[in-house]
């Protein structure tokens, strides 16, 4: 027996079937894309850290600077031997002549070329005798030019034997030792902004000698040391020296001696390090 069925129903299936697999394709392709939502920045503040112990500058530590001590150019400075304000001229050698003078007058000694040079005149003090000492003087110049001079002498004794400190009137000084009336330098001329250049002008000179170091001084200021064993005593002095035809005058005056007393600080020896042998066994 043939069955049959109705047309109707069966076409109203396909149908449903096919808008219902359309549906779905349909739902599949139109899917939207995924998007990504942007996040939000923040619009508050920050809040400040608070730094309840904040670091302070720590200063820079520098090191102590310790001055080093002023040396003493003439150290071991004593009693006042003497002291001369020329009062008598007897203590000293005096001379006249239409050349040359020496004289003590005014509390000055005075000494004068008026010859043509070269020509020297000194004077020189009988007393006291002395071998270590530092001796200061005034000295006014009132004529003299050029390579004229003028100074001190020390450890003066008899036969022409003493020592010379000398400036001349350029502004230079040298230091001199003379035996049997010979000139031998210790000290050539060197120029010195202490020493006067020309006339008129003052200075105080000074010696220190203490056995064969010799230490010169022009207004309180040390200029050079020289080291001479030959003469170790004499007495005191001073001289001028005229170099050309001008006149040449300088005085002297407040002249003062003291005592020194000085030793060179002895260096102490490292001592060596000697290594104990110790005999083998």
């Amino acid at each position: 027996m043939k069955l049959t069925y109705p047309a109707k129903p069966i076409l109203t299936f396909f149908l449903a079937a096919g808008v219902l697999f359309l549906a779905a394709c349909s739902s599949q392709l139109d899917l939207p894309l995924p998007t990504s939502t942007p996040t939000a920045l923040s619009t508050e503040t920050p809040t400040e850290t608070i730094v309840w112990f904040p670091a302070t500058n720590t200063p820079t530590v520098f090191s102590t600077q310790i001055p080093a001590p002023t040396q003493d150019f003439h150290p071991g400075l004593g009693d006042v031997i003497f002291s001369d304000s020329f009062e008598q001229p007897e203590l000293w050698d005096t001379a006249s002549s239409s050349e040359a003078s020496a004289a003590v007058t005014r509390n000055r000694l005075v000494l004068s070329i008026s010859g043509p040079g070269p020509l020297t005149i000194a004077s020189l003090r009988s007393l006291p005798v002395m071998g270590d000492f530092y001796a200061e003087a005034t000295v006014n110049i009132s004529l003299c030019s050029g390579k004229d001079q003028y100074g001190i002498l020390y450890r003066a004794a008899s036969g022409g034997n003493y020592y010379r400190f000398t400036i001349n009137c350029s502004g230079e000084l040298r230091a001199e030792r003379v035996r049997a009336r010979e000139t031998y330098p210790l000290l050539d001329w060197i120029s010195s902004g202490d020493a006067p250049a020309g006339a008129p002008a003052e200075v105080k000179l000074g010696v220190w000698a203490d056995g064969r170091e010799m230490r010169f001084f022009l207004n309180d200021q040390y200029q050079a040391s020289v080291t001479d064993p030959i003469f170790s005593s004499g007495t005191l002095g001073f001289f001028i020296f005229a170099s050309g035809q001008t006149p040449v005058t300088v005085s002297f005056s407040d002249l003062t001696a003291y005592s020194v007393s000085y030793l060179l600080p002895t260096i102490t020896p490292i001592p060596s390090w000697t290594p104990t042998l110790t005999p083998n066994p």
